[in-house]
This record gives C-alpha cells, sequence and structure tokens, in this order.
C-alpha cells in the first residue's frame, strides 16, 4: 500500500503499484490524472495494459518527479494543499485517481472538487484510502495504543482518517455531480497460524473475500470508491 504526502520532500514513495485501484479504471478510460502518483507506478500498469493510454501525474517532490517522468506523459510538481497545479487544469480527463494522497490533506474534499470539475461527463474519480477501524488497529486502540508511526494507517504524515462508512460521505461531499457507483475494501480476516499452515491459499483467500464483503469495516484494510460524473449535486449512498 502506498502513501504520498503533499509535499514530501523526505520520502521517496515507490512500489508495484495498486492493482486493486487499477480494476476500477475503464478500460476505454485514455487520458488520466494520477493525483499523488509516486514513482509513476500506476501509470507503467496502465500503460502495459493499453499503451495508447495518456497519464499525467501529480507530485510533491522533484526526486519523485524525476522517475515518474520516465512512465507518465508528464509529472507536475505541487503542494496540494495550495491546489492543483495550473498545468493540471488546461486538461480534461476521463479518469482522475488519489491513491493513498487524501490522507494527507488538511482538506481532502476540496481537492476532490477541483478535480472533478476537469473530469469529462461520464468521467471517473478513483479513490483509495485506508481504513482506520480495520481489526489491527482496532486492536492497537484496545489496548490503548494510538501512536503515529513511519508508515502505514498511522503514518506521521496523516491527517484525516477515514472508515468504510465515512470514506464517501467525507470525501464526495464538495464535489457536485460525483455519484458513487462502486465502494469496496481490500483486507484479510485474521488466520494466522490457520493461513499458514492449514488452510489452502484458495481457501484462505475465500474466508478474506467473505470477510471484506460481510463486515467491510472490519476486514478492510483499503477502502475504494470509484463516483462517476453525471452532473447535478452529489449522491452519496
Amino acid at each position: 500500500m502506498r502513501h504520498l504526502a503533499p509535499n514530501p520532500t523526505h520520502k521517496l514513495y515507490s512500489n508495484s503499484g495498486n492493482r486493486a485501484l487499477l480494476e476500477l479504471v475503464d478500460s476505454s478510460a485514455l487520458a488520466i490524472l494520477d493525483v499523488g502518483c509516486g514513482t509513476g507506478d500506476n501509470a507503467a500498469l496502465l500503460k502495459k495494459r493499453n499503451p495508447a493510454t495518456k497519464v499525467w501525474g501529480i507530485s510533491g517532490s522533484e526526486a519523485e518527479a524525476r522517475i515518474a517522468r520516465e512512465r507518465l506523459d508528464s509529472c507536475w510538481i505541487a503542494d496540494l494543499e495550495s491546489g492543483l497545479p495550473e498545468d493540471a487544469l488546461a486538461h480534461r480527463y476521463d479518469t482522475v485517481l488519489f491513491s493513498h494522497v487524501l490522507e494527507h490533506l488538511r482538506d481532502p474534499a476540496e481537492i476532490v472538487r477541483q478535480a472533478s470539475a476537469l473530469m469529462l461527463d461520464g468521467g471517473s474519480c478513483i479513490v483509495a484510502v485506508p481504513n482506520v477501524l480495520a481489526w489491527a488497529q482496532r486492536a492497537k486502540f484496545v489496548v490503548g495504543r494510538f501512536e503515529y508511526a513511519p508508515s502505514g494507517v498511522m503514518d506521521d504524515t496523516h491527517l484525516r482518517f477515514f472508515t468504510y462508512d465515512t470514506a464517501a460521505r467525507y470525501l464526495l461531499a464538495k464535489a457536485p455531480g460525483l455519484r458513487l457507483t462502486d465502494r469496496r475494501v481490500t483486507g484479510s480476516v485474521p488466520l494466522w497460524l490457520l493461513r499458514r499452515y492449514v488452510l489452502s491459499r484458495s481457501i484462505s483467500g475465500w474466508l478474506d473475500d467473505a470477510g471484506c464483503r460481510l463486515l467491510p469495516n472490519l476486514f478492510g484494510a483499503e477502502v475504494l470508491l470509484k463516483a462517476i460524473k453525471r452532473g447535478g449535486e452529489p449522491g452519496i449512498s
């Protein structure tokens, strides 16, 4: 899971991309803005899927941007607390991605609003944020542990915290016309030694899927949202 601060001068975020998030991207989307693009890992996967895809990115780090520009069509540097960069405003997008960036902002709903204005009608806003009430974090809260860390749910650059129940309500509140069409989680059920020594991978996977489907706010570590721009007032379910 990737986390990106709005101006992470001390961190460089690189991984294999957020595949669960990218599964929500329509195959017809060919103009994509990745807000908080890290080193361009999502762009690499998108272009592998369809080389005709154009991906623009926004990073808060020159070090990240230098790497990301090898994978993206362009990468702009900006402090998102001040809004989207001017260069980004000159384009229109089929899809806007927010993969683990909104939790780092003071007013994440405002950035979603700004991005939604750049989306084509029928375009998608796709979001990934951590679930602060996933079972592992709940266990820490129960024993009195509320401590920041270098990464994870309690990353020391996180300013906002979300759950499966609240993420759409808070993040889409200022974005006229965004209609929530998909809400899901990724995560796992705490099987511990059963997963390692007893259960097969397929059975463990089935239990994880069932747990995340039935109790998403308990077993979901990551909340994924997809909202479609249709015009009118925001619709949140």
